[in-house]
C-alpha cells in the first residue's frame, strides 16, 4: 500500500528578490547525548551538501542532507530549506534505506483533489510552510525505523538578477547542530568570463575565514566552504554551532560590449548591460503617506530614510514632496532643482513631517502626475531625463475617491506610460495587490516595507536601485521572421549596474545565428547598438561539461517566460488572465518547475508513518494557507509533552480548546484557535488608553473593525503597565457606507446619512441591507454584516461606584473563513489557517504554567502555558480556555509590531 505526501508549493516571483535558503535541520527537543554529541533526539544529521552550478547567471542548486536514527524506535527526521521567493523548485526526493521516492509535478487543482481525498480517509498533514522577506521556507517531515537512514534532496533553479554591478547569491546556514559533513560547493561558468569573485558571511570568524576557498580564472570560478567539526563550535568545548547567518556569493562578468547573445539548440538569451554611460537627470516626486496610521515609529522611520536620500540626490536631479493625509499637501507648487540650498531647505521641511487625517492616497499621486506633466510643458526639466514617481503608503485609501479600481484607471490614464511609478507598502495594513498592479500597469513595481528597526534602510536601499538611470525607453529589437515566443523586450528605464535579459526561441531550430538592434535614450542623445552573434561560439560552453545542467538556455527562457506571465497575470482580468493563466501552466508542467501554478507530489510507503500533507506557502499580499484537521498532536508534541509530563512536582493537562473562534477581551486578552491543533495561541497588547487598534481589515468586502483602549478610572501606582479595555468598538462595510459604533452606554448604527440608536436595554433585531443586528438585553450584540463574517460583542459592566474599574467590551468573531486570504488586522490575519509546533516544554516561573520554545512563522519563541478568559457564552463568569501566551505583544506571532496596528480613529 501507498500512500501520497503532497508538497504545495506556491512561490512569489518579486523584482529584486535575493537567493537564500535554510541548511536542514531537526526540530525535535534537543539533548545532549553524552556518547555522541552529533545526536539531537536519537537522530544525527552526518552531511549537509549545497552544490549550485551557475551558468550565464542561471542557478542550479541541489541541497542534499543525510540523516540516521541512532536510537532504538522510529523517529520524525525534519527537512527545512529557506529558497529565494524567485527559485522555481524542480524536484525533491526522500531516498530511504536505499529506496528512492521520487517527487512529481501536477496542476494545483488536481494535486489540491488528490490532498483532500487522503483527508477524506483520516491521513493527515506533515508539512508546514512559512515566509520570509526574501525566502520561503519548505519544510517536509518523515519517520524512520530505528538505525535506518534518510537522504533528502532538494533541486531548484533560478536566474540571478544584477545588481549595483554584481551578480548575488544568499546562502542561509543555519544548521542548528554539529554536523560530521558540511560542504558549500559553487561552481560558476560565463562564456563572456569572470572578473571578480568574492564570497562572504555574516557568521564568518577570523579562524573561518581562511576556510573559505575562492578561485576564479577566464571563464570560470569555483568556491567551496567546508568546515571541520571543531571549526564548526562556538567555542572549544562546546556543541553549539557557529554556522548561523547568510553566506553570500557575489560576481561580476567581462564586458567589452554591452550586449552578450548565447544561442544553443534553437533558443538564445541576450544579455545587456552598457557601461560608462552619463547619468540621466532625473525627476522624482516622493508622495508620501502621513495619514494617522503612520504615527510613531514609521513616520520617524520615513523621515530618517528621506534625509539620507537628500543625501544623495545630485544637483541636476528635480524633486518634489506630496503628503497625504485626509488633504493633500505640497513641498513647492512645481518640481525644484536639487540646488544645495533647495536640498537644505526640504532637510528641513521633511524633519518637520507629522501625520494628521485619513488616506486620501487618489489625491496624492494624482497631484504628483499633474506636477510631472506641467514640469514637461513647462519645459522647467530637461527633456532628456527620467521621471519616477515613489509613493509610500501603511493603509488604504479612505478619503476621495477610495474605490481602488477607480484609482487604478484614474493613474493608468493619467501617466499615459510617460513616467514610471514605484509602489512601496509599509506594513501590513496595505492592499499590497492593489499597490502592485498599479504599479505594474505603469511600468514600475511595488515592494513590501517591512515595518522592522532596519525599515529606513529598506526605504534608501529601494531609492539606491533606483537612483542612476543612464537610458530611458530601451527597446531590443529582433528579426519578426526569425524569432517567436520573445520574453519583454521593451524597458521604461535601465538603471547603472543592473542588466536587462531576454529570451526567444528560434523559428528554425537549425538557425545558428542572430543580429540584434537596440536603441535607447540617453542624456546626451538617441544610443543605437548592434551585434551579431553565431552558435558555434556559444556551442564550445558544451565543452565544459562539470560546468552544465542541460539544456539551460532553453530552461533560462521558460523560466524567465513564466516569471513575466506570471507578472501579466497579476494585472490582468477576463480572458486575458485566462490565457495567461493556461500558457504559464503549459509551461510549469512541461519543464517541471512549481509554480504558484503547480504542485509536486512524492510518494512513499504508508508504514512509514507520514500521512498526506498540503500547504500553500503566502505570496506578498495575499495570505493563501490551508492547514487541515489533526486529530492528534504530532509526534514532536507528543514527545514534548511526555517528556515535561517526567518532570518531578509538576503537573500538566494538554487539553483541546472548546471553541473554535479568535476573540479579544479583557485587558485586552487576544485569543487564536488553532482548530486543527486543538489548542490555541493567545497574547495581550499593551497600550495606552485612547490608542485605537485595527482589529480587522479585509479590502475585498469593505469590512473593517477598529477598536478604542480606554483604561481604569485612576492609574495603579503599583502596577508597571496600565490595565486598559476596549471601550469602544467600530464596525464598518465602507462599500455599503454602513457604520456601528458600540460603547459600554448604547449601540449606533450609521447607514449613509441616517442614524439609529438603540440601548443595552432593549431587545431587538435590526435588519437592513447588508446588516443583521440583535441585542440581547445587558448581554451582548450578534452582527451579522450581509454574508459575510459575524460578531458578538459582549458587554462586561461593573459596580458603578468601583473605585478603579469601568465597564468595557469583548469582541467574537465567528464565520471568519468567510472573509477574504487578504483580510488583517490583529484579528484579521489569524483567520487564515496557522501552524506552530511546540518544542522543549519545561518548568516556568510559576510552577503551574510551564514554558516551551514555539516555532511559528519562521519564528522561535519563549511561550507559557496559560489560560485566558472566554466570556461568549457567560458575560459575568467566562470559560477558561488553555493556550500558549506569547509574550512581549505579540512579537513573532504578530505580523510587524504591534504599533503597526494603531490607527487615527474608529473610521
Amino acid at each position: 500500500m501507498e500512500s501520497h505526501l503532497l508538497l504545495y508549493i506556491l512561490l512569489l516571483i518579486p523584482a529584486f528578490a535575493s537567493s537564500d535558503f535554510l541548511i536542514t535541520h531537526v526540530r525535535n527537543i534537543k539533548k545532549r547525548n553524552a556518547d555522541n554529541e552529533l545526536v539531537v533526539n536519537g537522530i544525527e544529521t552526518y552531511s549537509m551538501k549545497i552544490d549550485s552550478k551557475i551558468t550565464s547567471r542561471f542557478a542550479h542548486n541541489v541541497i542534499t542532507s543525510r540523516a540516521v536514527n541512532r536510537g532504538n524506535t522510529h523517529k520524525e527526521v525534519f527537512f527545512d530549506v529557506e529558497l529565494p521567493k524567485t527559485a522555481f523548485i524542480t524536484n525533491f526526493s526522500m531516498t530511504i534505506d536505499g529506496v528512492t521516492y521520487p517527487g512529481t509535478i501536477k496542476e494545483k487543482e488536481v494535486a489540491k483533489k488528490q490532498y483532500e481525498k487522503a483527508v477524506s480517509k483520516g491521513q493527515t498533514a506533515g508539512l508546514v510552510k512559512a515566509s520570509g522577506r526574501k525566502t520561503e521556507k519548505f519544510t517536509v517531515s518523515v519517520n524512520i525505523a530505528a538505525a535506518s537512514k534518510v537522504t533528502f534532496e532538494l533541486t531548484y533553479e533560478e536566474l540571478l538578477k544584477r545588481h549595483f554591478g554584481k551578480y548575488e547569491m544568499f546562502i542561509k546556514v543555519k544548521p542548528k547542530q554539529l554536523v560530521k559533513n558540511f560542504e558549500i560547493e559553487v561552481d560558476i561558468f560565463e562564456p563572456q568570463g569572470i572578473t571578480e569573485l568574492e564570497a562572504e558571511g555574516t557568521f564568518i570568524t577570523n579562524d573561518l575565514q581562511n576556510i573559505i576557498k575562492k578561485t576564479f580564472s577566464g571563464k570560470k570560478g569555483h568556491i567551496s566552504f567546508k568546515p571541520t567539526l571543531d571549526q564548526q563550535r562556538t567555542c572549544a568545548n562546546c556543541s553549539q554551532s557557529v554556522l548561523d547567518g547568510d553566506f553570500t556569493v557575489k560576481y561580476d562578468v567581462e564586458r567589452t560590449t554591452p550586449n552578450n547573445l548565447q544561442i544553443v539548440n534553437g533558443y538564445f538569451v541576450h544579455f545587456f548591460a552598457p557601461t560608462n554611460l552619463p547619468k540621466l537627470p532625473k525627476n522624482v516626486i516622493f508622495v508620501i503617506d502621513i495619514s494617522g496610521s503612520m504615527s510613531g515609529r514609521e513616520i520617524e522611520q520615513t523621515r530618517e530614510a528621506l534625509l539620507k536620500i537628500l543625501d544623495d540626490i545630485k544637483e541636476d536631479d528635480f524633486f518634489n514632496f506630496i503628503l497625504f493625509g485626509s488633504n493633500v499637501h505640497t513641498w513647492k507648487e512645481a518640481l525644484i532643482k536639487a540646488t544645495p540650498e533647495n536640498l537644505d531647505e526640504a532637510r528641513k521641511f521633511v524633519r518637520g513631517i507629522d501625520t494628521e487625517g485619513l488616506t486620501n492616497l487618489h489625491g496624492g499621486i494624482m497631484r504628483g502626475i499633474d506636477m510631472l506633466n506641467a514640469a514637461y510643458e513647462g519645459n522647467i526639466v530637461p527633456k532628456r531625463s527620467a521621471s519616477i514617481i515613489i509613493m509610500l503608503t501603511d493603509g488604504q485609501p479612505n478619503v476621495g475617491v477610495s474605490n481602488t479600481e477607480d484609482i487604478q484607471a484614474h493613474v493608468k490614464k493619467a501617466i499615459e506610460g510617460k513616467y514610471a511609478l514605484y509602489n512601496l507598502g509599509f506594513g501590513y495594513g496595505v492592499d499590497y495587490n492593489f499597490l502592485e498592479k498599479m504599479a505594474l500597469e505603469n511600468k514600475g513595481l511595488a515592494r513590501r516595507i517591512y515595518p522592522d528597526s532596519d525599515a529606513a534602510l529598506q526605504l534608501q536601499g529601494f531609492y539606491d536601485e533606483v537612483s542612476n538611470p543612464i537610458l530611458t525607453d530601451v527597446v531590443l529589437n529582433y528579426p519578426e521572421n526569425e524569432i517567436s515566443d520573445l520574453t519583454k523586450n521593451s524597458f521604461k528605464h535601465f538603471y547603472d549596474g543592473s542588466e536587462i535579459v531576454v529570451a526567444g526561441r528560434f523559428i528554425d531550430s537549425h538557425q545558428n545565428s542572430l543580429t540584434v538592434d537596440v536603441i535607447g535614450e540617453g542624456a546626451n542623445d538617441a544610443l543605437s547598438y548592434t551585434t551579431q552573434q553565431d552558435a558555434e561560439e556559444t556551442a564550445k560552453a558544451y565543452q565544459e561539461q562539470e560546468y552544465i545542467f542541460g539544456d539551460y538556455i532553453e530552461r533560462l527562457w521558460a523560466y524567465l517566460t513564466i516569471e513575466q506571465l506570471l507578472e501579466k497575470r497579476t494585472a490582468a482580468t477576463g480572458e486575458e488572465k485566462e490565457n495567461l493563466t493556461a500558457e504559464a501552466l503549459d509551461l510549469s508542467l512541461k519543464y517541471k518547475f512549481v509554480t504558484p501554478l503547480t504542485s509536486m507530489v512524492v510518494t512513499k510507503p504508508e508504514d512509514l508513518g507520514n500521512q498526506d500533507g498540503l500547504a500553500d506557502k503566502p505570496i506578498e499580499g495575499i495570505n493563501i494557507s490551508f492547514t487541515p484537521y489533526l486529530p492528534m498532536a504530532t509526534t514532536a508534541e507528543a514527545q514534548a509533552v511526555t517528556a515535561f509530563r517526567a518532570v518531578p512536582q509538576v503537573s500538566y493537562q494538554y487539553s483541546a480548546v472548546p471553541t473554535w473562534y479568535t476573540s479579544v477581551d479583557g485587558d485586552p486578552h487576544f485569543i487564536i484557535s488553532v482548530p486543527h491543533k486543538k489548542d490555541a495561541i493567545c497574547f495581550n497588547i499593551n497600550e495606552n488608553p485612547g490608542a485605537v487598534l485595527n482589529l480587522i481589515n479585509d479590502p475585498v468586502t469593505g469590512i473593517t473593525v477598529n477598536g478604542e483602549l480606554i483604561g481604569d478610572k485612576r492609574p495603579n501606582s503599583d502596577a508597571k503597565i496600565q490595565n486598559t479595555y476596549f471601550g469602544k468598538l467600530g464596525i464598518a462595510n465602507k462599500h455599503l457606507d454602513l457604520k456601528v459604533t458600540v460603547t459600554p452606554e448604547k449601540i449606533t448604527v450609521q447607514n449613509g446619512n441616517e442614524k439609529t440608536g438603540f440601548s443595552w436595554l432593549d431587545s431587538v433585531t435590526l435588519q437592513q441591507e447588508g446588516l443583521t443586528l440583535t441585542i440581547n438585553r445587558k448581554k451582548n450584540v450578534m452582527l451579522q454584516m450581509g454574508s459575510s463574517a459575524s460578531f458578538v460583542i459582549v458587554l462586561h459592566q461593573v459596580w458603578k461606584k468601583h473605585p478603579l474599574h469601568q465597564d468595557f467590551l469583548g469582541l467574537y468573531t465567528l464565520e471568519g473563513d468567510k472573509l477574504s486570504t487578504q483580510t488583517h488586522g490583529l484579528l484579521g490575519q489569524f483567520f487564515h489557517p496557522i501552524d506552530f509546533t511546540i518544542l522543549e516544554i519545561h518548568p516556568g516561573s510559576d510552577p503551574k504554567k510551564p514554558d516551551a520554545t514555539m516555532i511559528v512563522k519562521n519564528n522561535e519563541l519563549t511561550v507559557t502555558r496559560g489560560w485566558q478568559k472566554d466570556f461568549k457564552r457567560d458575560p459575568e463568569h467566562g470559560v477558561d480556555i488553555p493556550c500558549w501566551f506569547v509574550h512581549n505583544n505579540g512579537a513573532g506571532l504578530i505580523d510587524g509590531v504591534h504599533t503597526d496596528y494603531i490607527v487615527s480613529s474608529l473610521f
